[in-house]
């Protein structure tokens, strides 16, 4: 009986989490009167530059825009309902972490500065959201034993996917 018990409240337990949505993209909101979005390409502006991470961000944010908010078309000028646009500001590492006085993790810091318009209703009262200017900034964690030229290759798909939904969180959901 107190087996039967212990697999029932886990599955419960399974259950109840994976019904949780906190990392779902299902609370996308969009008023109906958008129908278009202009992305600016994000130019990487930071002072160090890592040449890979502009090219895949845009290419990820694009790709999730069509795939999490398809209704919308993207058009190649400024007049679109929706414009965005931004810029890689800072890239930038530091020691994390030390152990036996030795730096033992290094964390890369990564910021998109991200500029929004809304062209149907720049003050947000009727068409949400309102223009808005935000930064966006992640922190990746490697090995202070690794350098940066290894663990940028290892980190560009996790870094990449993070700061594109942080950025599509911040464009579209009603957090």
């Amino acid at each position: 009986m107190n087996k039967i018990f212990g697999i029932a409240i886990i599955a419960g337990l399974c259950a109840g989490i994976s019904s949780c949505k906190i990392y779902s993209f299902k609370d996308v909101s969009i008023p109906a009167e958008v129908k278009s979005i202009h992305l600016s390409y994000i130019e990487n502006r930071a002072p160090l530059v890592n040449p890979q991470l502009a090219p895949q961000l845009n290419d990820a944010l694009r790709q999730k825009i069509n795939n999490q908010a398809s209704r919308l078309s993207q058009i190649q000028t400024s007049d679109a309902d929706y414009e965005v646009s931004g810029w890689v500001s800072g890239y930038s590492y530091s020691t994390s972490g030390v152990s036996n006085q030795q730096a033992a993790s290094t964390r890369l810091t990564v910021t998109v500065h991200i500029v929004f318009k809304n062209h149907l209703d720049p003050t947000g009262k009727k068409v949400a959201p309102a223009d808005f200017e935000s930064d966006v900034s992640r922190s990746f964690d490697f090995s202070a034993q690794t350098s940066i030229t290894e663990a940028e290759p290892q980190l560009m798909p996790t870094i990449v996917s993070n700061l594109t939904d942080e950025i599509f969180n911040k464009l579209f959901s009603n957090w």
